[in-house]
């Protein structure tokens, strides 16, 4: 009798368009911009404002000063149009969602994305059964 011999389960590697976070890091920022869709590559292509830059290099300072097996303290900041970097996987961002600051801690498949996507500015409606009263077939009961 033949044992099936069970294959062993590998942990998942993340890639963005082929690449792993390693590789990302390696490469100029030209050759990441690239990886991009259009709109983002078309925004790079105009330039970055000084409040992105900033917040890059927040975000690189909050991860270098962190304890191993701790996690970054988390940057503030109210951009919800900038776009997720390589550099910034693993960092803890708090976005203004227009009333209150909400943590956004950015993996890797968050790579691409705005910042804005993961803080929502509106609370999703959740649509229940209608109530008593409320459906126009309540209105004529009949009576015995």
């Amino acid at each position: 009798m033949d044992k099936k011999v069970r294959k062993k389960r590998s942990k998942r590697r993340f890639t963005f368009r082929g690449y792993d976070l390693d590789k990302l890091l390696e490469m100029p920022k030209k050759g990441q911009v690239e990886l991009f869709r259009a709109r983002i590559r078309r925004r790079f292509g105009r330039g970055l404002t000084h409040k992105f830059k900033r917040l890059i290099i927040k975000v690189k300072k909050a991860k270098a000063d962190t304890v191993p097996g701790e996690k970054p303290k988390a940057v503030k900041t109210h951009l919800r149009n900038a776009i997720i970097m390589p550099e910034m996987v693993g960092a803890i961002v708090s976005v203004y969602s227009g009333r209150e600051f909400c943590p956004v801690d950015i993996r890797f498949d968050m790579i691409g994305r705005y910042l804005g996507e993961f803080a929502l500015s509106y609370r999703p409606t959740s649509h229940g059964k209608p109530g008593v009263g409320a459906t126009k077939g309540s209105q004529h009961v009949e009576k015995k």
